[in-house]
């Protein structure tokens, strides 16, 4: 597929602050006590990972100051690159451990159709499948459902009379050859993106009007009207820091719970250890807490270590 490729300031911007969060990230102290304590992982030494976006540095960083509260010695590789390099450094040893969406498991590592829409049942087989397959564990389950979407600007949704549904979108694209969609590189192959919403809406959407932008552009873009829409993770914080509104979705795209995805080796050390932290720091985790701390760091540029920390603390995981 042909796409073409838009750099702005913002992308040197958002580079810039990426190497920042990631030296911020470095100079940190190592986290102790707080209830994680008194799960022990003494003597165990565990590579932490995580895709590339604002959401997955937090959860990153998150395990990694968990890990360090309980003892373990703890190898900080946070911010590994997209889902396939992820998945890849988990696959090979590189990692131990990085959190996943169910959805993601189900359709793109698994390859399977017709996913559960039921969060628990979803969840439940993709560990299942995922364990006897690939001997890879899944540890507990978030609130939150991060899925994909898309936004408009406020100026286009007011054009329009409200927001937009994802027929009225694909049909406002077709309509407007120079209309254009703003997306991930990896949004238009991959079996969960954008091939759910031309089937939903039988409307193809052309070559010549896909834009591929790093993650964070395409919030600033949209909101510049630079992109007609453009395609999100629903819990980012810069969603409402911009003024952007989702385009409805009647249920076309996928679940994406999180949970914590692990070498059975590596699980086995500790089961019940892992098990505890991670379903402790997954629980209050809900749509609405997971945007703010997003927006701590997509919007207001704070460092992800510093926001995982102090949500730890706040719920009295960590001291």
């Amino acid at each position: 597929m042909k796409q073409r490729t838009k750099f702005s300031m913002f992308a040197i911007g958002a580079v810039s602050a990426l190497v920042l969060a990631g030296c911020a990230a470095a100079e940190t102290e190592t986290s102790s006590g707080g209830s994680l304590a008194e799960y022990d992982l003494t003597g165990i030494s565990i590579a932490v990972g995580s895709k590339d976006f604002d959401e997955q540095l937090i959860l990153g960083e998150m395990l990694v100051a968990a890990f360090e509260a309980a003892g373990a010695t703890v190898d900080n590789k946070v911010d590994l690159g997209g889902t396939n390099v992820a998945r890849a450094a988990l696959e090979s040893g590189e990692i131990d451990i990085y959190m996943e969406y169910n959805g993601t498991g189900w359709a793109v590592h698994l390859g399977l159709p017709d996913p559960s829409f039921d969060p628990a049942e979803l969840t439940a087989g993709v560990k299942e499948r995922d364990l006897a397959e690939n001997q890879i564990v899944w540890v507990g389950m978030s609130q939150f459902i991060n899925t994909y979407g898309f936004t408009s600007s406020p100026e286009r949704t007011e054009a329009n009379g409200g927001p937009f549904t994802l027929t009225t979108m694909m049909e406002y694209v077709k309509a407007n050859s120079d209309a254009i969609v703003c997306m991930e590189a990896e949004f238009p192959s991959r079996e969960d993106g954008l091939i759910l919403t031309e089937n939903h809406t039988g409307i193809e959407l052309p070559d010549n009007q896909q834009l591929i932008l790093d993650t964070g552009i395409i919030y600033t873009e949209t909101a510049a009207n630079n992109c007609d829409f453009g395609e999100v993770y629903t819990t980012d914080g810069r969603i409402p820091a911009l003024g952007l509104t989702l385009v409805e979705d009647p249920g076309v795209n996928l679940l994406y719970n999180v949970s914590g995805t692990m070498g059975a080796d590596k699980y086995n050390e500790a089961p019940e250890a892992f098990d505890a932290i991670i379903e402790a720091i997954l629980a209050p985790l809900d749509n609405t807490r997971m945007a703010e701390l997003n927006g701590f760091v997509s919007a207001d540029g704070r460092p992800a270590a510093d926001v995982a920390k102090e949500y730890l603390v706040s719920e009295g995981l960590i001291d």
